[in-house]
């Protein structure tokens, strides 16, 4: 009986020196979730929390620890707006105003009378000319801005992509004609369906071909669709300028411009527009270029089952 009453004593000693240790342990471990906390809470999203998978902290730990990754996650991206927002509202100073003042410019001096005759002419020609660049600018912020709201959304539909894009580029052949830009352009006679946002579409290949026309000083230019597998691939390639290794890299990323000095116009948005609204639609994009041989954009979509 004695033995068995001693048995008794020794085993609640250690269950309250085990219950002693376990608690100074949480203790500790809590105070180090408290000071991860505060830390992220300060600034510092790198802080995670140790915890052994045994202990009895460690789902707490690993859930905090994943709150944090999400909190950190979201905090880049804002970080990341916050910053385009900025260089958007820096590239309006210097794409909008500049623009914008000389066309003011230049409609003031033919009101005025300050020029006649065939100048007054070029000048309300250059005005004009001014006036459309603004007007795609402008154009091709709305369509960022939209794009990148809660409001956004795709109207995905059955479309015969083949008709779609041949109407798209009658639109293009004046222009083509205008610049003295030769065209080659191969689209079959059978029905090419692919499930697309139609507008979405529009805006991609106009963007694609007003990169080349604005930029790449090409006298060339060849669009061709077909079927590649189970795939709709549509090519678009010039034999202008070319893009450099460094710069193809980028090509894709918001306000990224190869032209460094900003001699040329441009946002640096259409390229990054298209990128965002083939990934949305479930395609695919790549380009491949040469330094002064030209440059090549494949889009590709899915074929409808």
């Amino acid at each position: 009986m004695e033995i068995i009453v001693f048995l008794s004593i020794v085993i609640a000693v250690v269950a309250v020196l085990t219950s002693i240790v376990l608690v100074r342990r949480v203790k500790k471990q809590i105070a180090e979730m408290t000071d991860v906390l505060v830390d992220v809470k300060n600034g510092n999203g790198n802080r995670r929390i140790l915890s052994a998978t045994n202990e009895l902290t460690a789902p707490l730990a690993y859930e905090i620890n994943e709150i944090v990754v999400a909190y950190e996650s979201r905090l880049s991206t804002v970080r990341q707006t916050e910053e385009t927002n900025r260089q958007l509202m820096t590239s309006l100073s210097h794409d909008v105003r500049t623009p914008l003042t000389t066309l003011i410019g230049y409609l003031d001096a033919a009101h005025k009378g300050l020029v006649t005759g065939k100048d007054r002419d070029d000048y309300i020609e250059t005005a004009r000319r001014k006036a459309h660049d603004l007007k795609e600018y402008i154009d091709v912020l709305f369509d960022w801005f939209k794009l990148n709201s809660n409001e956004f959304a795709l109207e995905i539909q059955s479309v015969e992509v083949a008709e779609l894009t041949r109407n798209i580029l009658i639109d293009w052949i004046p222009i083509f004609e205008d610049k003295q830009v030769d065209y080659d352009i191969d689209i079959p006679e059978q029905p090419v369906r692919v499930r697309l946002d139609m507008d979405s579409y529009m805006r991609i290949v106009n963007n694609l071909i007003q990169n080349v026309i604005a930029h790449s000083h090409a006298d060339k230019i060849k669009i061709a669709l077909s079927k590649k597998e189970n795939n709709m691939e549509l090519l678009l390639a010039d034999n202008g300028v070319g893009i450099e290794k460094e710069d193809l890299k980028h090509i894709f990323e918001r306000l990224y411009k190869c032209d460094k000095g900003r001699s040329e116009k441009g946002s640096g948005l259409g390229l990054s527009i298209v990128h965002q609204l083939v990934e949305k639609m479930g395609g695919s994009i790549t380009v491949e270029s040469l330094p002064g041989k030209g440059t090549e954009f494949m889009l590709l979509f899915p074929l409808e089952s």
